[in-house]
């Protein structure tokens, strides 16, 4: 059974930091790209972060350049996000994303991320 289970989100105030973790299980973890999105409520899901199976090609929204970094650790089949320099405008709910080619893809549940005094 295939499971993505993200965690870390949370309440953070403006200029602070978080980390999320999503737990994969049911696949094999190491063959498959990993990304982060997001969303936030009345906006369309956008794309955050991605990673690449080796962890050694990575991409960022430009909105988060600079303040987000994506890795992985294939030992644990485990996806990070480290979010510093967090802004209101980072409040949504970020989901983890799981894709090896056109025909497989996975998704977590999603934790929510709320940025506020």
């Amino acid at each position: 059974q295939v499971q993505l289970v993200e965690s870390g989100g949370g309440l953070v105030q403006p200029g602070g930091s978080l980390r999320l973790s999503c737990a994969a299980s049911g696949f094999t973890f190491s063959i498959y790209t990993m990304k982060w999105y997001r969303q936030a409520p009345g906006k369309e899901r956008e794309l955050v972060a991605a990673i690449s199976s080796t962890g050694g090609v990575t991409n960022y929204a430009d909105s988060v350049k600079g303040r987000f970094t994506i890795s992985r650790d294939n030992a644990k089949n485990t996806v990070y996000l480290r979010m510093n320099s967090l802004k209101s405008e980072d409040t949504a709910v970020y989901y983890c994303n799981a894709r090896q080619g056109p025909l497989w893809e996975y998704w977590g549940q999603g934790t929510q991320v709320t940025v506020s005094s």
